[in-house]
């Protein structure tokens, strides 16, 4: 919990995000579930689908998520800890808004009805 109150306190303070790979942390048994629980649960969660399902929660602690990479037999991967305002895997990429401006325009001029919106 130190940690995380480190990084929350550098996201404030420099505006620099942080993340944790709780994978890498030497955990006992139980360990992980103690964290878990002392950072409870936020109003927040999101399930992206690629490459198998990554969850994405908000803790009790605003600017704290807890991000969960499986496979597609939804084998863990990879589980970190984000300190930030939102989680990157939820900010859409500069191609991706590049590709959404394109399809706009071209929906502008095709109309939502395939005709040319004049």
């Amino acid at each position: 919990l130190s940690e995380v109150r480190h990084a929350l306190a550098r996201l404030i303070d420099a505006g620099e995000p942080t993340q944790i790979d709780l994978g890498a942390m030497p955990f006992g048994p139980g360990d992980e579930e103690q964290l878990m629980a002392l950072l409870g649960s936020g109003e927040v969660s999101a399930t992206i689908d690629a490459l198998g399902p990554t969850r994405i929660r908000e803790t009790a602690f605003g600017g704290v998520w807890v991000v969960e990479y499986l496979n597609t037999e939804e084998q863990r991967v990879a589980l970190h800890l984000e300190i930030d305002e939102v989680p990157r895997l939820l900010r859409s990429q500069p191609d991706d808004l590049t590709d959404a401006l394109t399809a706009l325009d071209a929906r502008l001029v095709t109309g939502a009805g395939g005709q040319r919106a004049d």
